[in-house]
């Protein structure tokens, strides 16, 4: 997983086995150095705040996720939500929710990324890994990859309104 800042001048990535995120900087001189940044067991996926200000860890072993600040380079918080195998993370276009794919237990963890509190989990299925959000906000697109389509989640009542059929 490679994320960079919108200007491209810091890149971060998930580190699986090594139990952290590297932040990858490019200096005035254009040398490039590197901080590690310790976060929970297995960061897997990885997304930034819309404001540029936070990435955000999905670790796959723990079941937490921390919040980095992007300026220091250091970890403001970390929530436990008790995941069984975090995928992937995706923050709505308003940043006031985090959605994140538990792949073994099958559900979708919504989070108040406000309040850095879970507020629901919606069952989706076998494996749900990739999460898109409409750049609206309105909905958002996972994948289930074990029950081989896609759920389409109202992000107003957070309720699965379409399963798309994608085959084997």
């Amino acid at each position: 997983m490679v994320l960079p800042t919108k200007d491209a001048k810091t890149i971060f990535t998930s580190n699986i086995g090594g139990d952290s995120v590297s932040a990858i900087t490019q200096g005035a001189d254009g040398a490039w150095t590197q901080t590690v940044i310790p976060v929970g067991k297995g960061p897997e996926g990885i997304e930034l705040s819309p404001n540029g200000r936070e990435v955000w860890s999905a670790h796959s072993r723990d079941g937490g996720v921390s919040i980095i600040d992007v300026a220091s380079k250091k970890v403001l918080q970390t929530i436990a939500l008790g995941t069984k195998r975090s995928n992937r993370i995706k923050l709505t276009p308003d940043a006031k929710f985090a959605l994140v794919s538990d792949l073994d237990a099958g559900d979708l963890v919504v989070i108040d990324a406000l309040a850095r509190k879970e507020i629901k989990r919606i069952p989706l299925g076998k494996m749900p890994e990739g999460i898109l959000i409409a750049p609206s906000g309105g909905v958002a697109y996972v994948a289930v990859n074990g029950d081989n389509f896609v759920a389409v989640v109202d992000l107003q009542t957070w309720q699965v309104t379409t399963k798309i059929a994608t085959g084997t």
